[in-house]
């Protein structure tokens, strides 16, 4: 997980005025429509708990940073409210919408998704409850839960459905892949279709062997074995780097009381490697890891993992922005045990830590096994209109969604050579069209024929660039 690119998490506040207007709001919320000749903002800004953040120009689009009234808890909307950061990528009312959302922090710059290049459409991207500025204070985090998460997308849908009429498609990669299914799974009438990018499922979270069988055979050899050896002499240099560690901590302000103790953060960073390194580099990245392990100086070893893993990461600093993320871990999403045969015990004095270690103690936890399960069986049996894309080298594919004969016009496809970046663009040439030919068909605007499907929109180098997110790697 490279530092430089991976917390973009501390987004600007922008402060903007409350806009209101009386008799259209009555209007929306009297009869559930709006008046579609009136200019977009103020469409947006008539519906009941909608205020104007920010509205920022992009050539062929209006886009607009927006905050939303939402209920602490659906089941008992009375008991307090939060606002909730959304942003709106406007073409036009008569396009179709794809809702997008990232399962952390919202960007307020503008971006389009790859449904919404493919269908030329509105997009409308949600921050995930928990995450700020999208909290509420003070927290009650039983109210994390996928179903809250999934009720305040729902709330959205139904708000905005009035203004954007023509079909909607829930999209999002890793955990807003798994975002748009929990969405899909308890409102399955609200989208036309559904497109989940790498998105994992940890059906049975304390039986993870499919992990490890894949970190067996993904890459090559050379390239397993090159990774292998910079992890393991990490921790032999233990002591050694950690001093590198404690100075390189002493210096940025770092402190450690969440995880526990420097070392227990040393240990972690070093852990991630090489999941870290398959999740986010190609196969042709190998060449830059050191060759010869053992060989190596202290600083190249430092270097090769600060890269991949980061070592600020299991900081408090920066731990913090990821609180909601592990909570979610630790309480019903699951995650990834794996394991390190090719490390003597001796060097192991903590394995793989669960999520608790990594959110403060004041914050009570409790796994509800059934959660993730629930949802693997819907989706088997039940899924219609859904899309899942994998990449072939990416560990989270190690554990996915699977369609069942109970499913409807729904796959499951993997991007060969591809990482935690998979896309409908990286897909065999056959996959590829299909896909993009059912994408466009559960928007609205099919295409001729599966062989003529291509996406609408021309790519622009700003909106459709894919900086690949960077997450935490998921614990136990």
């Amino acid at each position: 997980m490279r530092k430089a690119l991976r917390w973009l998490l501390a987004l600007t506040v922008f402060i903007g005025t409350l806009s209101t207007a009386g008799v259209a709001t009555a209007t929306a919320a009297q009869t559930g429509r709006t008046d579609q000749t009136a200019d977009i903002k103020d469409q947006l800004l008539a519906i009941p708990g909608m205020s104007l953040v920010q509205e920022k120009p992009y050539t062929g689009y209006r886009y607009f940073v927006l905050n939303y009234t939402q209920p602490i808890d659906h089941r008992h909307p009375s008991k307090g409210t939060f606002q909730q950061r959304i942003t709106v990528l406007h073409k036009d009312v008569s396009r179709p919408t794809v809702f997008y959302t990232g399962g952390y922090n919202v960007s307020t710059t503008p971006g389009r998704s790859e449904p919404t290049r493919i269908a030329d459409a509105n997009q409308v991207s949600l921050e995930y409850r928990y995450f700020t500025p999208s909290r509420p204070e003070p927290a009650d985090w039983s109210k994390l839960d996928i179903w809250q998460a999934a009720s305040d997308q729902h709330r959205v849908f139904k708000a905005l459905k009035p203004i954007y009429t023509k079909n909607w498609i829930a999209t999002g990669g890793s955990k807003g892949g798994m975002t748009a299914t929990y969405f899909e799974r308890f409102y399955p009438r609200d989208m036309d279709g559904v497109v989940a990018y790498v998105a994992p499922n940890d059906a049975v979270n304390n039986e993870d062997s499919a992990y490890d069988r894949f970190f067996t055979k993904v890459g090559t050899k050379e390239c397993r074995d090159r990774l292998d050896a910079v992890q393991r002499e990490a921790l032999v240099r233990r002591a050694s780097l950690e001093k590198k560690y404690a100075a390189y901590a002493a210096e940025n302000g770092y402190t450690f009381t969440t995880v526990g103790s420097l070392d227990k953060a040393y240990e972690a960073v070093v852990l991630d490697y090489v999941w870290g390194f398959w999740q986010y580099s190609l196969l042709s990245d190998c060449d830059t890891i050191p060759a010869n392990a053992a060989t190596a100086t202290d600083d190249e070893i430092w270097t090769s993992v600060d890269t991949i893993s980061g070592f600020s990461f299991y900081t408090d600093q920066g731990l913090d922005p990821y609180t909601p993320y592990y909570y979610q871990a630790g309480t019903q999403l699951g995650a990834p045990t794996i394991q390190f045969p090719y490390i003597e015990k001796k060097y192991l004095r903590y394995g793989y830590q669960p999520p608790r270690d990594f959110v403060p103690r004041s914050i009570p936890m409790k796994f509800q096994p059934g959660a993730m399960r629930d949802v693997d069986s819907w989706v088997r049996h039940h899924a219609d209109h859904m899309l899942f894309v994998y990449g072939q080298n990416d560990p989270w594919g190690a554990e996915r969604f699977a369609v069942g004969k109970g499913s409807k016009d729904s796959y499951v496809f993997t991007a060969p050579g591809l990482n935690h970046g998979a896309n409908v663009a990286g897909l065999t040439a056959d996959q590829k069209a299909l896909a993009t030919a059912r994408i466009l068909a559960w928007a609205g605007v099919p295409a001729t024929t599966t062989a003529q499907a291509k996406p609408l929109a021309p790519y622009d180098a700003k909106l459709d660039r894919q900086d690949v997110q960077r997450e935490p790697t998921l614990r136990p």
